[in-house]
């Protein structure tokens, strides 16, 4: 697939492309599962949503703060609370060592047009700096050359 760029906090542009941040989100159910503390901090969460980029998004359900199931969407008949997505371009932003301004936030992201939050958003506005580290994890495993 056809690389893309994404300007770091300092100018320089980040190559991704969306397989790329597909094969990031997946392995956030590992970097999860070696992070005791968030685990720890979403211990009282369970839920079923609908998360990940907009061109991939994946079933996750979440029990005790832990991701238990990941599956790649659509799935026939699987009924989510809530759904974040956003484009694969906003996830990689979102996910450098240093992101740019108003690229740093999930909610920012929504409110750039880059990412759409819908459905029941009790869950995640109640467990909201869970979902923000959750969807952070592959910027400490040095997505976009971070380290």
């Amino acid at each position: 697939m056809e690389s893309e760029r994404v300007h770091q906090g300092d100018g320089q542009p980040v190559s991704f492309t969306p397989d790329a941040v597909v094969a990031a989100f997946t392995a956030i159910p590992d970097l999860l599962a070696r992070d005791a503390a968030l685990t720890a901090h979403g211990r009282w969460l369970d839920v079923d949503c609908l998360l990940g980029p907009s061109t991939q998004p994946f079933h996750v359900a979440i029990r005790a703060g832990q991701i238990v199931d990941m599956t790649p969407a659509p799935v026939l008949m699987r009924s989510w609370r809530f759904a974040y997505r956003a484009t694969p371009a906003a996830l990689a932003a979102y996910w450098q060592k240093m992101p740019p301004a108003g690229w740093h936030d999930l909610l920012a992201l929504t409110k750039r047009g880059h990412a759409t939050l819908e459905g029941d958003l009790h869950p995640f506005m109640t467990h909201l700096q869970y979902f923000k580290d959750l969807l952070a994890l592959p910027r400490q495993n040095g997505f976009g050359g971070a380290s």
